[in-house]
């Protein structure tokens, strides 16, 4: 019951808020699906924790302590996104960006986004990730041009070839995983199952799921972002709103990190080598170093962020390609708190904007004194994104570090150069923004009231888990980690 809960209220919303976008009160309503999810989510969390993984609907949906932690993460990120979406939105209508109708597109859009993800997460079947992907890439190239500009126009079309060549990969690995599992499995529709897959992973032929393994991280690496294949990514934070920059970095990216690791486990049982865990670590090092230095060149605020998403999904993939316990462990870590730290920046970024006119970082000064709020957000969630302790991403990256030291030493000075160099990037172009001097007027008045509370929210969040992992969590997270193997 809860499972169709989480995926019924997302799907509902999309299609009552497409009917009654253009109410006074959409934003409301967006907010009150996305309470539900979350709500909905919670008791499937609890309830998978409590029995132990599910198989419902002929084995069509599999719920695991993996997915299901990322389904509660979707749906908290999602709900605090629309609660700062309704402020931000407001205002942007406020200064004639966005017409009736196209806010009535974004909520719907946006709950539908979150359906897929959803989706996604949950499903059994191989064949339906992909579809779930694929329709997750269509809500947000909508969401990515609701400006209607010719920059957004042009970063949507960059977003929708670069990923829809991704996706496609991704299709032709599918092709070869069912091919390798018919044999086995047979004609009866169990061969793209992925519980089924995971039974006889021992018994599919390696030559074809290393070529499958191989489309599929290309083909879903494109959505995560992973270096050479992230050229769309800041395109598309800069230039759509930025509560789509927060839904994209904070869930999207996850989701599709982890239609790797669901073949990830495959590969390595049917190949038993290191092949696969190899090249997450190569794509993912790449990703990191490309990254730190892209950061030193950016003039963009909301740029300058995307490029900090593919250095910390960079940084993930690595762990997940070390794998074992420790690793696995870390890198569940990193992906919580990475989406709570970069979503809560992208919610102070948004208002930082707003009051500026501008996503210049040269123009944007004094947030300090002149909107403390929104510089004491931007400025403890550009610390924490930088692993300053005692913040949870210090705690992750330092269990990577540690573990890379031990299992890949090679690694180790690639990774430390990369952070020193972004942190060196990062904190030297915020510096300024948050505590530099203003000229007199240069931040407006905004006509809806900041929505704040979510940026707090996520940071104490992080706070915590840097700090002390509940035992509830921390044995959630070793549960996901062995699933992974």
């Amino acid at each position: 019951m809860e499972f169709l809960l989480v995926l019924g209220f997302p799907l509902l919303g999309g299609i009552a808020l497409a009917l009654t976008g253009h109410w006074k009160r959409a934003a409301e309503i967006n907010a009150a699906f996305s309470l539900l999810t979350l709500l909905a989510a919670i008791f499937l969390t609890v309830n998978v924790v409590e029995h132990g993984p599910q198989l419902l609907y002929d084995e069509q949906i599999f719920i695991d302590p993996l997915n299901v932690f990322l389904v509660a993460l979707t749906a908290f990120v999602g709900f605090t996104t629309s609660l700062f979406s309704r402020p931000y939105m407001r205002i942007e209508h406020h200064h004639g960006r966005l017409t009736t109708g196209r806010l009535r597109l974004y909520h719907s859009m946006f709950q539908l986004f979150m359906f897929t993800m959803l989706l996604a997460l949950t499903t059994n079947n191989m064949g339906i990730l992909w579809v779930a992907m694929e329709a997750a890439t269509l809500t947000t190239v909508l969401l990515v041009s609701l400006y209607r500009t010719a920059a957004s126009l042009e970063a949507a079309w960059k977003y929708f070839i670069l990923c829809g060549v991704g996706i496609a990969q991704a299709l032709f690995g599918t092709i070869l995983l069912f091919f390798a599992a018919e044999k086995i499995l047979g004609h009866e529709g169990g061969a793209l199952l992925w519980t089924h897959l995971d039974a006889v992973k021992g018994q599919l032929e390696p030559a074809v799921m290393s070529l499958a393994f191989v489309f599929l991280l290309v083909g879903y690496g494109a959505k995560v972002g992973l270096a050479p294949l992230h050229n769309w990514l800041p395109d598309a934070h800069a230039e759509g709103p930025t509560p789509v920059s927060a839904v994209l970095s904070g869930l999207l990216l996850n989701v599709a990190l982890y239609a790797v690791l669901r073949c990830k486990v495959l590969a390595d049982g049917a190949l038993h080598s290191s092949l696969a865990g190899l090249l997450m670590m190569g794509f993912g090092l790449l990703s990191v170093v490309v990254a730190a230095f892209f950061l030193s060149r950016q003039k963009d605020i909301k740029r300058m962020f995307a490029y900090s998403s593919i250095e910390h999904m960079g940084i993930v993939t690595f762990a997940f390609g070390m794998g074992g316990p420790v690793a696995n462990f870390a890198g569940l870590l990193h992906m919580t708190v990475h989406s709570l730290t970069k979503s809560a920046i992208f919610f102070a970024v948004g208002h930082a904007t707003q009051k500026s006119g501008t996503q210049l970082m040269e123009h944007i000064r004094g947030l300090i004194k002149l909107s403390p709020t929104i510089g004491w957000g931007l400025m403890l969630g550009t610390l924490a994104i930088l692993g300053m302790p005692p913040f949870g991403v210090f705690a992750s990256e330092f269990l990577i570090l540690t573990t890379a030291m031990k299992q890949q030493p090679w690694a180790t000075p690639l990774l430390l150069m990369a952070l020193g160099v972004a942190f060196a990037a990062i904190f030297g172009k915020v510096q300024p923004m948050v505590f530099g001097e203003s000229a007199p007027g240069s931040l407006r008045l905004l006509p809806h009231k900041p929505a704040m509370l979510p940026v707090f929210m996520h940071l104490g969040l992080v706070l915590m888990l840097g700090l002390w992992i509940p035992p509830y969590l921390a044995e959630w997270y070793r549960q996901a980690a062995r699933f992974i193997g």
